[in-house]
């Protein structure tokens, strides 16, 4: 049609997963086996108590209607009990946690109240495509800050000037990170939190995969003292519950935040379906057995790929959090390089790290999403590959 989009729309780069995807069934219609380690989407089902409390409340009429406002009572203070119980934070349901429609709902709106055309938005990289896509849409300038091994994949803060800092409206943390796997300490937050308070800017830290770990539990950013003064926590039913398609979060911090937040997606959507709003209560209530049972899977496929790639010569840092393996590329090959010869000659899909930013070159990503006979599976054919 000859149509003229918007520059903000020019500046987007494909969306890397919808790009893999796409790939993926290319290779399926040629007949081939596919194992896929690409999109971090669950492959075990919702556990029975949430799909049973969803059916329930479907029947009820009184959820049958627009679910305008922050969020049910029920679910709001369902949250506030679990954040306490679980990282001794303590929320007022009222003012201070709304529900979203999955993190990445209240994420990509989040632009939209705090970035004025040219505010610089600091994100890792690589990381989560939406830090950067949203911050397109409100002409704000993305600025990246590099993981690196030497910094244990963590942004560096110190390295970012003051004259980048002075013009700065977000701050985008992810602990546990997707993709590195990085888990954030008191100490890395409470310094984030200082420069948020000089610098005046807010803080959104992005922890949808908090409940997946091996080890040690990661911590909230909330937890750490002054969190609350400048920033605002995401969190997902998604990982954690196995609820990709159902599309439930929240966001949780700073009240006069989550607020102005509230009031931007206000103007977008009419709020989670009270059904589904009504299903994350009962998981957050519920036996988290089934949480637990998730995790010591996890470990189990983390275990069998981690130790067959080592043993195959490829490099990585096993991962003590998230469901992700952040792993070297062979010398001589780009990430792209890297999937493309996976998919052509093994039929296994992966993620290219520079599709997540281009720091994130030399090195590929697998989800862990797959069952162990068929990372046992992946291995061998992987054992073929020459490089």
């Amino acid at each position: 049609m000859g149509l003229n989009f918007s520059r903000r729309f020019a500046k987007l780069p494909p969306y890397p997963f919808a790009e893999i995807d796409r790939k993926k069934k290319k290779a399926i219609a040629e007949g081939k086996d596919v194992i896929s380690f690409g999109v971090g989407d669950p492959d075990q089902p919702t556990p029975k108590h949430i799909v049973e409390a969803a059916k329930a409340a479907l029947d009820n009429p009184k959820f049958h209607h627009y679910p305008f406002d922050a969020g049910l009572a029920d679910f709001r203070k369902a949250v506030a009990k679990w954040m306490d119980s679980r990282f001794h934070v303590s929320l007022n349901p009222d003012t201070q946690i709304r529900a979203c429609i999955g993190s990445k709902d209240g994420i990509s709106h989040a632009h939209l109240a705090l970035v004025n055309p040219g505010d610089i938005v600091l994100m890792p990289n690589p990381g989560y495509p939406v830090y950067f896509t949203s911050t397109v849409f409100t002409d704000g300038k993305p600025y990246a800050l590099p993981l690196k091994d030497k910094n244990g994949f963590l942004p560096d803060l110190d390295a970012v000037p003051a004259s980048i800092l002075k013009k700065t409206k977000i701050l985008f943390l992810n602990s546990p990170s997707n993709p590195t796997a990085a888990v954030a300490d008191e100490a890395f937050f409470a310094k984030a939190i200082r420069l948020a308070k000089k610098y005046k800017f807010v803080i959104l830290h992005d922890a949808a995969y908090s409940e997946i770990y091996f080890g040690k539990p990661p911590i909230s950013f909330l937890s750490v003292p002054g969190a609350a003064d400048v920033g605002v926590e995401y969190h997902s039913f998604s990982k954690t519950y196995n609820m990709t398609g159902w599309r439930l979060g929240w966001f949780c911090g700073n009240a006069e935040i989550v607020s102005a937040l509230g009031k931007t997606k206000e103007n977008f959507d009419s709020g989670a379906f009270e059904a589904v709003q009504m299903a994350g209560v009962a998981a957050l209530n519920g036996p988290q057995t089934c949480v637990s049972d998730m995790r010591q899977l996890y470990k189990e496929r983390r275990d069998l790929l981690c130790g067959g790639l080592e043993k195959l010569g490829w490099k990585l840092s096993v991962p003590e959090a998230s469901f992700y393996v952040w792993v070297q590329t062979p010398k001589g090959y780009s990430s792209v390089e890297t999937v493309e010869k996976l998919i052509e000659e093994a039929s296994l899909v992966t993620i290219p790290g520079s599709a997540l930013g281009k720091h994130g070159e030399g090195y590929i990503r697998f989800a862990l999403t797959v069952p162990k006979e068929r990372i046992a599976a992946a291995l061998e054919r992987l054992a073929k590959i020459l490089w």
